[in-house]
């Protein structure tokens, strides 16, 4: 599909601008999306019509500001299948959720001597929060290997979670390798050892169906940025009973339900996990995203998805000198593809493919232990999205041989 025939592309005005004289070829997906033309008009139409703070007020724009934010939160709870909509906590983010559920759930129930067990692939937000609650606890942090190919192993998953683990988190999709872990497997290991599975959902949740009661997963992160929302909104999907029984983490504003002297009562679920004026227009739009991809469908997205992955992966990996991390094989890999050029430096090589307008993310991607097991210090990485194209994988690929030419003879 070129981009002409993509009938996705024409709604995200960004897409249709020039870097460096180039047409631009937008593949930072996995770090953020962009936004189509519905959700940055939703932005512009909340703060131009129904702007008013939720919950406290009685007036006309209040009760509609306040009915949009309650009905995204459902929007939310369809779009990952949870219980009930008082499962769905409204954050900053991935990272602010999975800080919540170390600082709340697991400041409360991890003693000395426990086990919190996480692999070696994780973004730092799903590594360092646990990382920091064993220190505080004198408890053990545990990692499960990689296969070769780079997903989290179910056999040695088996041999590190024990009676004695409390926690196990794991990314449902690599922001690096490309893989898909099997999260609901590992979920049946942690329950069966009396654990809790938590999921860091930031990579699955925007492009594949994602059913929390099917993983039965005891929490689920995720952010809109990386799913079309806006920037500094996310949520923390929790069981209900866990979120009852944990102690909210920020105090004041609507998480209040009466104040004393000397002390107070906490209202009821969600709000509990809210304090403060929270990101409504983030959290109204993010419903707005939702619609979007909801239109076009989870399913399709995924499918679609896999095309490109198809067409582009056996291209790049036909590259001499070209190293791909995580499957070569195409069935096996997520629209995430990291990859390096041999005697180039990945940051080198980004600037190398801007200059031929293609955006790629270069560094270490939140992921300095998963770098040192895999003995780099970076790659670059090239991730899909819905609206990116074959025509915009050639580009990539014809990018990579220009950029290898221009290194090895100065020329281009």
């Amino acid at each position: 599909m070129d981009n002409k025939s993509n009938p996705w592309r024409k709604d995200f005005p960004i897409l249709d601008q020039k870097v460096n004289d180039e047409d631009l070829v937008y593949l930072d997906n996995a770090a953020t999306t962009q936004k189509p033309q519905a959700v940055i008009d939703a932005i512009s139409d909340f703060y131009s019509n129904d702007n008013a703070n939720v919950h406290r007020g009685v007036h006309t724009l209040a009760e509609r500001s306040t009915e949009e934010f309650e009905a995204a939160r459902e929007k939310i709870q369809k779009f990952i299948n949870a219980e009930s909509s008082e499962e769905i906590i409204y954050t900053k983010g991935t990272t602010d959720s999975l800080n919540i559920v170390a600082r709340s759930y697991g400041q409360s129930n991890i003693e000395a001597g426990d086990e919190i067990v996480i692999s070696y692939l994780e973004h730092h937000s799903n590594l360092v929060p646990w990382q920091q609650l064993a220190i505080q606890k004198h408890a053990t942090l545990k990692y499960i290997d990689l296969t070769d190919d780079g997903f989290v192993d179910l056999k040695d998953a088996k041999k590190q979670i024990t009676d004695k683990t409390k926690i196990v988190s794991i990314a449902h999709v690599s922001n690096v390798m490309g893989v898909e872990n099997p999260v609901k497997e590992i979920a049946k290991i942690a329950h069966q050892h009396g654990a809790i599975m938590v999921v860091d959902g930031a990579q699955s949740v925007p492009h594949m169906p994602v059913d929390v009661q099917d993983l039965d997963c005891d929490f689920l992160a995720f952010s809109g940025h990386k799913m079309l929302g806006p920037t500094g909104i996310g949520v923390l999907y929790g069981k209900k009973d866990l979120l009852n029984a944990m102690p909210p983490v920020d105090f004041g504003g609507e998480m209040i339900n009466f104040v004393h002297l000397q002390d107070t009562s906490w209202t009821d679920l969600p709000w509990k996990f809210e304090a403060g004026t929270p990101n409504i227009a983030g959290a109204i739009v993010l419903g707005k995203a939702i619609d979007y991809l909801n239109e076009i469908g989870m399913d399709k997205i995924q499918s679609y998805e896999s095309e490109l992955v198809d067409y582009v992966l056996p291209k790049i990996l036909a590259i001499p000198d070209v190293t791909v991390y995580g499957p070569s094989d195409p069935k096996k890999h997520t629209s995430v593809i990291s990859f390096n050029l041999n005697g180039l430096h990945p940051h080198d090589l980004a600037t190398g493919l801007d200059m031929e307008g293609v955006a790629v993310r270069a560094g270490h991607h939140c992921a300095q232990p998963l770098m040192t097991y895999l003995g780099l210090s970076a790659t670059a990485r090239a991730s899909f999205y819905l609206y990116n194209t074959k025509e915009d994988a050639d580009k990539l690929v014809d990018a990579i041989i220009a950029t290898k030419e221009f290194f090895k003879d100065g020329t281009i």
